[in-house]
């Protein structure tokens, strides 16, 4: 039995206005997921715990099938071990963005003009020269980057900037906020001199790094993974579940769907029991409220991956396949939110209840834990 995991992040939505008051899963042609989902299971998933923060961090670890109550820490620690940091008791990581924040303190955004990660690297090298030492910064991958600071840095409540949209910025409160703030303060100097939209650093997210058994121990497969994301990466590095670089992939909207479903493909040829997809475009067009750009995201799902990624499974044997995103990221709002969201399971062995895979069509449902899913695709 060969399994895939697809993860069009983000993508579960709220009726829309300027998608005459549907939502863009009942808007996007998707002829592929529809068939899917009338032989298959469809119904309602909480991938985000009560009391969680609603983030792809606890969202993706509840689809890897570990229960964040259980394991989540933060944010931060996990894109660290994308990075291969090993972080020490004494020290926790904190996601480090690079935004464009206004004059009048609003977070024009949070993704700092989406710089390139060769324009974003010298950046981080020159906040480590001159605010190194008692921190360090580590670059990621665009505005995504991490810094690494001692314990006594943990107690502070930092807002995630996407949360801040065209808002006023709500800066740290708690014990260790002085030394937060201060750092912050101090790279609005540093990235002056360079050609940037984005104007300061925003830390949050933080939290010491997680211990999570392995997939194989877990679930007794061999897994793999896709995704231009480093805090998906990084749980495949906490649960050894290999990473596949994949050229052309993106966290945004040009990333090359196709290439990840051969990816897929390849990998399950080669020996992998479990592939994870993971695209990041459907959430990046939520973050924007841009619906024209979630509903083609989506359609390039259906045409780009589902489609041949299907028959090649079909070329293999028998296979079953589990689809939902890891939290929803509503158009109107611009940012994440706790709803449950829909899932699909479908293939071999799977008794059939299809509905239509959209938000009215699992409306009213019972939601199921998002992190037992994993155990009933693989059963």
């Amino acid at each position: 039995m060969k399994y895939v995991v697809c993860v069009p992040d983000g993508c579960a939505d709220e009726p829309v206005e300027a998608l005459g008051g549907r939502t863009p899963l009942e808007v996007a042609a998707m002829p592929v997921l529809a068939g899917l989902a009338a032989r298959g299971q469809v119904g309602r998933a909480a991938v985000i715990p009560e009391g969680l923060p609603p983030g792809s961090d606890v969202g993706n670890m509840s689809i890897f099938g570990y229960d964040p109550a259980r394991y989540h820490t933060g944010r931060a620690p996990i894109e660290a071990a994308a990075l291969g940091l090993k972080l020490g008791p004494d020290e926790l990581a904190y996601r480090c963005n690079l935004v464009t924040v206004g004059d009048d303190g609003t977070m024009v955004d949070f993704a700092g003009g989406h710089p390139t990660t060769e324009a974003a690297v010298p950046v981080l090298e020159a906040l480590q020269a001159e605010l190194g030492g008692e921190v360090s910064f580590h670059p990621g991958v665009e505005y995504r980057h991490i810094v690494v600071a001692p314990a006594d840095w943990a107690d502070a409540d930092c807002t995630p900037p996407h949360d801040l949209t065209d808002k006023p910025a709500v800066w740290p409160a708690g014990s260790a906020a002085p030394k937060v703030q201060a750092l912050m303060d101090a790279s609005r100097a540093v990235l002056s001199r360079f050609d940037l939209d984005a104007n300061q650093i925003w830390l949050w997210g933080q939290g010491f790094q997680p211990q999570m058994p392995s997939f194989r121990s877990t679930y007794g497969l061999d897994a793999a993974l896709c995704s231009a994301v480093d805090l998906v990466r990084g749980l495949g590095v906490l649960t050894d579940i290999d990473r596949v670089d994949v050229a052309g992939m993106s966290a945004g909207f040009d990333t090359d769907y196709a290439a990840q479903r051969d990816a897929a493909l390849a990998a399950l040829a080669d020996g992998s029991d479990l592939f994870i997809i993971h695209v990041e475009a459907t959430d990046e067009a939520g973050h924007a409220g841009n619906a024209e750009e979630k509903v083609r995201s989506l359609e390039r799902w259906d045409s780009l991956i589902l489609a041949d990624l299907v028959a090649g499974l079909d070329a293999m044997g028998p296979w079953r396949l589990l689809l939902l995103p890891d939290h929803a990221t509503p158009l109107r709002l611009k940012t994440h939110t706790p709803d449950p969201v829909p899932y699909l399971l479908v293939g071999d062995g799977i008794d059939p209840d299809p509905r239509p895979y959209t938000e009215p069509g699992v409306a009213g449902l019972p939601a199921v834990p998002g992190h037992e899913l994993m155990a009933r695709l693989t059963a």
